[in-house]
């Protein structure tokens, strides 16, 4: 298996390098892992669990360097909700997914080489499907960063790392002022840290 690595290692490297031109498209096919994450608010706390993401993106390069991407990436996951109590309110029935609809720019570094380090970042909507309360959308982000392997042929090879996120309204809380008391609209937001590959298909406009 390590000789197959190697092998496919050299055989990105020595082939012949095309860039990403300007005024091209890309398809990108997305995979991923998503770590889990924690929330907490009000004596009530729930879990994102560890997932496999995937979904696609249509990229568009207005210059070699620099381009907008819209995509759709979806994970199924477990979502257990827990009372104060620490007694599971959802046992049985926690099943759901996260939906990410996200308009994003990246920027490509050029190093000279077939190996193009990135970074990006975007915003857009999420959607949380759960079984008890149905689909909510909010509004959801993310920043990225990674490295691009050109080759000779139309299809390039991303190793990406993530972090996404999504914030929803829970409440009010209120303070009291010199003016009297001041409600203040509460959030509550998923951080998921995620490492992922895409396959990118160019096709020059």
């Amino acid at each position: 298996m390590k000789k197959y690595s190697l092998l496919l290692v050299v055989f990105l490297s020595v082939i012949g390098m095309r860039a990403q031109d300007a005024r091209s498209f890309s398809l990108n096919l997305y995979g991923g892992y998503n770590f889990s994450d924690n929330l907490d608010y009000d004596g009530y706390t729930a879990t994102v669990e560890d997932s496999f993401q995937y979904g696609a993106g249509f990229e568009y390069f207005f210059t070699t360097n620099n381009s907008v991407e819209l995509k759709y990436l979806r994970a199924d996951t477990k979502m257990p909700f827990y009372g104060p109590l620490g007694n599971q309110l959802n046992a049985g029935d926690d099943k759901g997914a996260l939906n990410y609809i996200l308009l994003g720019y990246t920027y490509y570094f050029d190093t000279g080489s077939n190996l193009l380090p990135y970074l990006g970042a975007g915003a857009g909507v999420g959607i949380i499907e759960t079984p008890q309360s149905g689909n909510g959308t909010y509004f959801a982000w993310d920043i990225k960063g990674g490295v691009k392997i050109k080759t000779a042929s139309t299809v390039s090879v991303n190793i990406n790392a993530y972090l996404e996120s999504m914030s929803a309204a829970v409440g009010n809380s209120y303070y009291w002022t010199y003016w009297g008391p001041v409600g203040v609209e509460d959030y509550v937001s998923t951080f998921q840290f995620g490492l992922g590959a895409t396959l990118s298909f160019n096709f020059k406009n």
